[in-house]
């Protein structure tokens, strides 16, 4: 049973459902981010630092006492309209004061700004600064919340089209992998949902790539090549309608040979990890997180994480 605390999720998309057609767009981005960055609570022990990383805006996220040669490569959600290196500021500094490692959280222009391909470049600009800056790869994971894991999975088919080294895991948060909208889930969460409707995520397409190929594995990395790409761990909300994506691509990845783990957390909505510092399920979320890709950054493992999968509901598949 979900936590009174997680309700303010629900409440929230709740709020930008029924404000969606009564603000013109930029008041309702104001709106929507606003009320977003207020799910968060401030990790603490943690410091920002603004950076340019390759003319791409970025902040720095670095807990105290953390391994600074350890690096979260973080691309923000908010569907192409909305979200920014600032209101993901505290979700990815609870992240990596969880896992003990310093992370790079990157902007990128929104859709109104330029359309795709517009944000992979940003993400691969802000990519070969890191790696200018003398971080080894086998020391970097990938980390996306929703349509974050747009530009994650482009950097990686990218990097391997190039021939060049690989980062060691990736996380991804309530991915949005197809653009071409198949999950079943659209239907059967439908009345679960407030807000993410199967016609307004298909605006969000046209918003995003225009007339192109919705199949094009850069858009949309359920139709990509997954061979040869690193570990990932997918965590999704059982309500969303978003969350059969998770399952297929979790699916996709196995049949390449990927190591794919996936957790659904029962009663939950899209990235309710937002909610970090302020409800159980959220922070037993980014737990599990950190606990998984510790090792897989050459850090030393806090432990078996099998004991969160109890407070929660979340399922392993």
């Amino acid at each position: 049973m979900a936590s009174i605390e997680s309700e303010a999720n629900r409440n929230h998309y709740a709020a930008i459902g029924a404000n969606a057609g009564k603000m013109n767009p930029q008041a309702f981005v104001e709106f929507n981010d606003t009320s977003w960055t207020a799910l968060t609570g401030e990790p603490g022990g943690v410091d920002y630092i603004e950076v340019d990383a390759g003319r791409v805006p970025a902040l720095w996220a670095v807990p105290k006492g953390a391994d600074e040669r350890r690096v979260l490569f973080y691309a923000h959600g908010g569907g192409f309209v909305g979200g920014s290196i600032y209101t993901h500021r505290k979700l990815v500094g609870h992240l990596a004061k969880a896992v003990g490692c310093r992370a790079l959280l990157y902007g990128y222009p929104l859709a109104n700004q330029g359309k795709y391909p517009a944000q992979l470049e940003a993400a691969m600009a802000a990519w070969d600064w890191l790696i200018d800056q003398g971080f080894d790869t086998r020391r970097i994971a990938l980390a996306a919340d929703s349509c974050g894991a747009v530009p994650t999975y482009g950097v990686l088919q990218r990097l391997r089209a190039q021939e060049r080294p690989l980062p060691a895991a990736t996380l991804i948060i309530s991915g949005w992998f197809d653009m071409a909208l198949t999950a079943a889930s659209y239907e059967t969460n439908r009345e679960k949902d407030p807000f993410f409707a199967k016609g307004g995520v298909d605006w969000l397409v046209t918003n995003f790539i225009g007339d192109r190929d919705r199949l094009d594995p850069e858009v949309s990395p359920l139709y990509a090549d997954l061979t040869g790409f690193p570990p990932v761990f997918l965590q999704a909300g059982a309500d969303e309608t978003l969350v059969d994506e998770s399952r297929m691509f979790a699916e996709r990845a196995r049949r390449a040979g990927v190591e794919a783990r996936l957790d659904v957390f029962d009663d939950m909505l899209h990235s309710f990890q937002m909610m970090a510092g302020r409800a159980p399920e959220a922070d037993d979320a980014i737990g599990r997180l950190a606990a998984w890709v510790r090792p897989r950054l050459g850090l030393s493992d806090t432990g078996d994480d099998a004991a969160s999968h109890k407070v929660a509901g979340g399922k392993a598949a």
